[in-house]
């Protein structure tokens, strides 16, 4: 998991969702705010459209947190994001993929 300072509170994700742009992938969509003077934050929300059972929710946020990892250091400084899942994608592969598509698309 992502350190907790790397991580949004409930607040955050609500002014995200009233004023943030985004930008929609085949298995994920991306709402997204870019403050000054913040460090980077960023959450995964799986629905239980998606995901029935909350074993299966949690482990998607768990590989998805491992792929973002990777990829942390290349947000730009402040921003401030929410990754949130369209369809139930288990394929490590195409999610790293979808968050790299994701990132061009910001930067």
């Amino acid at each position: 998991m992502l350190p907790k300072k790397n991580r949004l509170s409930k607040k955050t994700i609500e002014k995200i969702f009233e004023g943030g742009k985004f930008i929609n992938s085949p298995d994920l969509t991306l709402k997204f705010l870019v403050v000054r003077g913040k460090e980077k934050q960023t959450s995964f929300i799986v629905p239980k459209n998606i995901a029935r059972l909350a074993v299966r929710r949690n482990s998607l946020r768990r590989k998805s947190d491992i792929i973002l990892r990777k990829y942390f250091n290349e947000f730009p400084a402040g921003f401030l994001g929410v990754f949130i899942f369209k369809k139930y994608q288990d394929d490590i592969l195409i999610l790293e993929d979808e968050i790299k598509n994701i990132l061009n698309k910001i930067n």
